[in-house]
């Protein structure tokens, strides 16, 4: 039973119709959409329907299990909700093609779905994806390494912490903590937990948020913010409360008509918003609005960490095993070896003085005498691996290494990279009697 209190005070909001509003929710009728990685893009969807607001995304017709998707744990695709694609419109239509060397902060990321699509959308740049809550943090940092972007900085850090940070970032996207009434056909409990109050409380933590971010944002920077939310106080009021507060420049899209995404404004400084209802548009319950920044300083001031460098027996025993070119840049986090392109190794050293990392570039493993013990992040990156064996599986055999099961095939003894439909899935080292399976334990498939 939908809450009588969220629609009453839905009458009179544009778009929105009652009788469709009941009617879609008790229909049970549930959609399915995926985004692919086009990094990864050797595997396609067949005979789906493209999603019209973003080129990677499709509707599926059902819905398959995806954990036992070999290709889902490749990170060939993210399961995300469509309505939550068109932040790649809204890109399209602010930023354009020109991304190179932009700075976004995806503020409130996990468990991954917009930042997968900022890191897809800012292949040249660079993307800091955090997650304010640390156990929620540990499925961003997984869904991340998936994805395999090696320009991405996942952090654990509160909103106020960014004020550190004065007009550094080009974009911040601000997926806000929300009351939930746009997940109640995907998510029953959402209903339950839904009240008038938690949608007050809701708003209030919405304008703080957005108070302790915004100062890291450039002059002229683009701050774009979303809800999952129908309620009026958490969507065009709170476009309202910002220009209040802040220099804000609102920006109108186009729309194309039969995307039936509803077009609206705020009350008092008619700040543009883009509603999605379930009954009008494919997908769920959602809210977006994208502002210039007018306020601040061209640039800030950043002070930098020193960063642990590789010894010269360490770069050398790293250029027999990963032969990079001298594009990438290489530090040491306790025994570990990591790498990130180097032209963001500045970035990488001003934000660790500032904010707590908990994943930056690529980790490449450990050294162990004339060996190097790979790290499941280098299998998933998108880093030339040509020169490892390449072991080819099919789906009963992928699904067996994912369930972190013995795998009894023969191949090249040592660091064999596994692999299923081309795309890596993991490693395993293959002794004279037999195979280590090293795909991490805490990711294997349970059932």
């Amino acid at each position: 039973m939908l809450p009588k209190s969220l629609i009453e005070s839905l009458q009179g909001i544009k778009g929105f119709d009652k009788s469709a509003f009941e009617s879609i929710h008790n229909s049970g009728e549930q959609v399915t959409s995926i985004r692919i990685n086009p990094s990864k893009n050797k595997w396609t969807p067949t005979n789906e329907s493209p999603i019209p607001w973003c080129e990677h995304g499709y509707y599926l017709a059902e819905r398959p299990s995806f954990t036992l998707d070999p290709l889902f744990h490749a990170g060939a695709y993210y399961v995300q909700e469509a309505s939550s694609m068109f932040l790649w419109e809204v890109l399209n239509q602010t930023i354009g093609k020109d991304t190179k060397g932009l700075k976004v902060l995806d503020l409130c990321a996990a468990p991954g779905g917009k930042s997968t699509l900022l890191a897809s959308y800012f292949w040249d740049g660079m993307v800091v994806s955090n997650e304010v809550i640390k156990a929620r943090c540990s499925i961003l940092v997984e869904n991340m390494t998936k994805w395999g972007s090696n320009q991405v900085i996942v952090t654990n850090n509160d909103p106020s912490h960014f004020k550190s940070l004065p007009s550094y970032f080009d974009v911040i996207v601000v997926d806000a903590p929300c009351s939930g009434s746009g997940l109640f056909r995907k998510d029953k409990s959402a209903i339950e937990e839904w009240s008038e109050n938690n949608v007050r409380l809701c708003s209030q933590r919405q304008e703080r948020i957005i108070a302790d971010v915004l100062p890291s944002l450039k002059q002229g920077g683009l701050f774009i913010y979303s809800t999952c939310s129908y309620s009026k106080e958490e969507d065009e009021d709170l476009l309202d409360t910002l220009c209040d507060n802040h220099e804000l420049e609102t920006c109108e899209l186009n729309l194309k008509d039969s995307w039936k995404i509803t077009h609206t404004q705020s009350e008092k400084h008619h700040a543009f918003g883009y509603r999605f209802y379930p009954y009008l548009t494919r997908g769920e319950g959602f809210f977006i609005a994208a502002f210039r920044k007018k306020e601040g300083n061209d640039s800030g001031y950043y002070t930098e960490q020193k960063l642990i460098h590789l010894t010269k027996s360490e770069q050398e025993t790293i250029s027999r095993f990963l032969p990079f070119s001298n594009d990438y840049s290489y530090f040491k986090q306790g025994d570990s070896i990591k790498t990130i392109a180097g032209e963001h190794l500045t970035d990488l050293q001003i934000l660790a003085k500032q904010l707590y990392i908990k994943k930056a570039g690529t980790e490449i493993g450990t050294i162990k005498g004339k060996d190097i013990i790979p790290h499941h992040e280098l299998a998933m990156s998108l880093l030339p691996l040509s020169n490892f064996n390449v072991l080819q599986l099919d789906k009963p055999q992928a699904l067996q290494y994912l369930r972190r099961q013995d795998l009894f095939i023969e191949s090249k003894t040592g660091w064999n990279l596994i692999t299923y439909c081309n795309l890596p899935l993991g490693w395993a080292k293959v002794l004279p009697n037999r195979m280590n399976n090293y795909y991490p334990q805490a990711w294997r498939i349970l059932h």
